[in-house]
């Protein structure tokens, strides 16, 4: 049986719909006896706190089974972040975009725009603020205290989670859970990440850990979804509107799901 390592890439805004597929590839890759290791290849800017959370643990998990290092391309910000930390290694690239440790709650009223434009909505409901986050009206003070302590335990649960993963001090952690975002360099030295380079170095750095030559690395991607399919008859530039097509289609369509937080 020939031992091997898997490279498993992850691009772009982090969705229950996008994460369902890697978490579940991730989970298999625990019972592969013949993978010794995993290099997690993630530039995310972060989004849904549940999704995030699922990518995390099972980065997590994995790692608990056979060592898992994350190399972090152009952004590893926010839920994309979480996910790297999961790994018993994390590498950025210099010019990385690295932290943004925080949660936003967003809610956008449209009632002062629908009554310019002469649309009037009336939204029939049981339950005082069931239609607080509807997005048709403005929050009151007490609806906005209300989102901002679901936001602070989604964040409080995300600093746990990073102080833990990186070994650190819960208070040193939040120190730096500003929200802001870091060059690869900088976040090296906030120790966020573990070491600087591209994901070349990260594969030659776990070949090592493991003892399994870097050539002998197999690349392992979820099926693509079906709106990629439906749309992508071809490559190039049709190739790229079709994939950005299926992303902006996939983030309406969560949207719509109703409020959250995001990382």
């Amino acid at each position: 049986m020939r031992e091997i390592l898997v490279h498993v890439p992850f691009r772009g805004t982090i969705r229950e719909r996008s994460v369902e597929p890697y978490v579940h590839l991730l989970r298999g890759l625990r019972e592969r006896r013949r993978v010794k290791g995993v290099l997690l290849d993630i530039s995310s800017p972060g989004g849904e706190v549940v999704a995030s959370t699922d990518l995390f643990l099972a980065v997590k998990r994995l790692d608990a089974t056979k060592p898992v290092f994350a190399s972090i391309g152009g952004v590893g910000a926010s839920g994309g972040y979480l996910a790297a930390v999961g790994a018993r290694r994390v590498y950025a690239y210099p010019e990385s975009q690295v932290g943004s440790i925080g949660v936003v709650y967003p809610h956008v009223a449209v009632q002062e725009l629908l009554r310019r434009l002469g649309i009037s909505v009336e939204l029939l409901h049981v339950g005082e603020h069931k239609d607080a986050y509807s997005g048709y009206r403005s929050l009151t003070d007490v609806e906005r205290g209300k989102m901002l302590a679901v936001a602070q335990d989604d964040y409080d649960a995300f600093v746990r989670a990073v102080a833990e993963a990186r070994h650190r001090p819960l208070e040193e952690v939040r120190a730096l859970a500003t929200g802001e975002v870091w060059s690869g360099v900088r976040a090296q030295s906030l120790g966020l990440v573990d070491a600087l380079g591209d994901r070349e170095v990260a594969l030659e750095d776990l070949a090592k850990a493991v003892g399994v030559a870097s050539r002998r690395t197999v690349r392992l991607t979820p099926p693509r979804p079906f709106l990629a399919r439906l749309f992508d008859r071809g490559g190039g530039f049709s190739a790229a509107v079709a994939g950005r097509l299926t992303e902006v289609v996939e983030d309406v369509l969560a949207d719509l799901g109703g409020p959250g937080s995001r990382h």
